[in-house]
C-alpha cells in the first residue's frame, strides 16, 4: 500500500533558511520520482526499506539511516527497492545561506547522500518538524527552521561523504537529460520542441524520437507534465487560476483549466478545494 502525509508551512519566511513543507510516505515497490529538476532544495530520509538515488550521472543505492539530498537545478531520479520499497520522510527548503551551510557538512552534488548514526533522534527530528507544520500556526516558520538546523546539526555529527566510483554516462543519456533539464526550467515560457531542439542543437525528428525512447513520453507530454505538476503546487499559493495558468506557460486560462482537469480529473477550482494540505509531494 501507498501511503503519505505531507504538511506544508503557510508563512515561508525569506532569510538565510525557510521550510517549505514537509512529509512522510511509505512507497510501493519500485515507486519511482523523476527524472525532474526542482526549484528548491530537498532532503530525503529513509526510515526503513531501499532504494535507489541518481543525481548527476551516478546512482546511490540506499537504505535505512541514508539521506539524500536535491539541489535546485539538478536532473535527479530516485526509486524504491521491488522488494524492500523504502519509507522515507522529506523536507523542502529554501534560504539565501542554504546551499553555503550544506556544503560546510560536505554536502554537495557531486556527494549528496548522508549518513547518521542516530536513526530514532533523526527520524523524531523529521517528524517534529513536520508536526510543527502541520499546526500551521504564525509561528511555524521559526519552529521548523529551528528544527532544521538541529537536523544539520545532526549531520554535522556523523558526516559521511558517500564516494561512488564515477561512470561513464553514454552520449545521448546526456542529450536526453540535457533535455530535460532545458525543458524543466523553461516550462512558464511559450516554448515549442523546435525551439528546444534548436537550443540544444539537435534535430527535432531525432531528439523527439530519442527522448520517447528514454523516458516513454513524447517531449510535449513531458513538458505538459511538468507544467501541470507545477500548477498543482501553485494553487496552494494565493493566486487566481489566471496567474496560474500564466506561471506555467498558458496565456489561455480556459485551455489551461481544460488540460488540469484532464489530467488530475479535477478543475483547478474543484483540486483548490479539495486540498487541505500542501501538495509539494516527493512522492507521486
Amino acid at each position: 500500500m501507498f501511503h503519505h502525509n505531507v504538511a506544508f508551512n503557510p508563512h515561508p519566511g525569506k532569510g538565510e533558511l525557510s521550510v517549505l513543507f514537509s512529509g512522510k510516505a511509505q512507497t510501493k515497490p519500485l515507486h519511482k520520482v523523476g527524472p525532474q529538476v526542482l526549484d528548491y532544495y530537498l532532503v530525503h530520509y529513509i526510515v526503513s526499506g531501499r532504494g535507489t538515488f541518481r543525481c548527476m550521472g551516478q546512482d546511490y543505492q540506499l537504505k535505512q539511516g541514508n539521506s539524500f539530498f536535491i539541489f535546485p537545478g539538478d536532473l535527479v531520479s530516485y526509486a524504491s527497492d521491488s522488494e524492500q520499497p523504502w519509507c522515507y520522510r522529506w523536507i523542502g527548503f529554501k534560504g539565501n545561506r542554504a546551499d553555503e551551510y550544506l556544503h560546510k557538512l560536505g554536502i554537495t552534488q557531486h556527494h549528496p547522500v548522508n549518513v547518521t548514526k542516530q536513526h530514532r533522534k533523526m527520524n523524531a527530528l523529521f517528524h517534529q518538524l513536520e508536526h510543527k507544520l502541520h499546526d500551521r500556526q504564525p509561528h511555524s516558520d521559526m519552529q521548523s527552521e529551528g528544527y532544521l538546523r538541529l537536523i544539520l546539526a545532526e549531520y554535522a555529527q556523523d558526516l559521511h561523504e558517500t564516494s561512488v566510483p564515477a561512470k561513464e554516462v553514454p552520449a545521448i543519456q546526456q542529450q536526453i537529460e540535457l533535455a530535460i533539464r532545458w525543458l524543466t526550467l523553461q516550462h512558464n515560457q511559450p516554448i515549442s520542441i523546435e525551439q528546444m531542439a534548436q537550443s540544444l542543437g539537435y534535430h527535432r525528428t531525432h531528439l523527439s524520437k530519442m527522448f520517447k525512447q528514454h523516458t516513454g513520453m513524447s517531449p510535449m507530454n513531458f513538458l505538459l507534465k511538468i507544467r501541470m505538476e507545477r500548477a498543482r503546487l501553485l494553487l496552494q499559493e494565493s493566486l487566481t487560476v489566471d496567474q496560474v495558468a500564466s506561471s506555467v506557460g498558458f496565456a489561455d486560462a480556459l485551455y489551461f483549466s481544460k488540460q488540469f482537469k484532464k489530467w488530475f480529473g479535477r478543475s483547478p477550482s474543484e483540486y483548490r478545494q479539495d486540498q487541505t494540505t500542501n501538495p509539494y509531494d516527493c512522492s507521486e
